[in-house]
């Protein structure tokens, strides 16, 4: 059986996003599609924070329900909070979205940063870089985001970091006695 599946790497400024096909009975993930939902403060001087923050908000709820809809399952790699007023505004949008997200019934499993390092690199210590590289190897294909430089094409790396943790995170969920546990409902169908 083949499922729809998608990775969150969530975030107030990129939010990263990965889908793909997954086959249950071969633990196959094919047909890589991604994307970033990127957000800024407004330059505005005439904007109020709050209207400019609620607009961001809605320009990531926007993304993310259309793709928690297309998919049966979403791993995300759940943020732990913040020590800055604007980090933990950051914790709550992303929280907030993801929470909502939930109360639609669209099922989310939740993997930790060190466990998508792990499942991609296999070093929890592994940088942007590595993590980069890894994603790309496993997936050439995906739409990664380039741009030329010295007339040479070169992946752009503000995206693409949190493109391959999207992944990271499809790649530890299926590892999660959550999603185990998922798929015997599936193959039961």
């Amino acid at each position: 059986m083949i499922i729809p599946v998608a990775g969150f790497d969530p975030a107030y400024a990129n939010w990263g996003i990965a889908e793909g096909q997954l086959d249950l009975s071969a633990g196959y993930l094919d047909e890589m599609r991604l994307d970033i939902v990127q957000t800024e403060k407004s330059k505005v001087k005439q904007i109020r924070t709050n209207s400019d923050d609620l607009q961001r908000c809605e320009d990531i709820s926007q993304k993310v329900f259309m793709v928690g809809r297309r998919n049966k399952v979403i791993f995300c790699e759940c943020p732990v909070g913040s020590q800055s007023a604007n980090g933990m505004k950051a914790y709550g949008v992303s929280m907030g979205v993801l929470g909502a997200l939930r109360s639609e019934g669209i099922q989310i499993i939740e993997v930790t940063a060190t466990e998508v390092k792990v499942a991609l690199t296999g070093n929890k210590n592994a940088t942007k870089d590595q993590m980069i590289k890894a994603a790309m190897d496993l997936y050439p294909e995906a739409n990664w985001p380039m741009q030329k430089e010295k007339g040479q094409l070169v992946v752009i790396k503000g995206k693409a970091e949190h493109m391959a943790d999207a992944i990271g995170a499809i790649h530890a969920g299926v590892r999660t006695p959550v999603f185990q546990n998922l798929m015997r409902l599936y193959a039961e169908v």
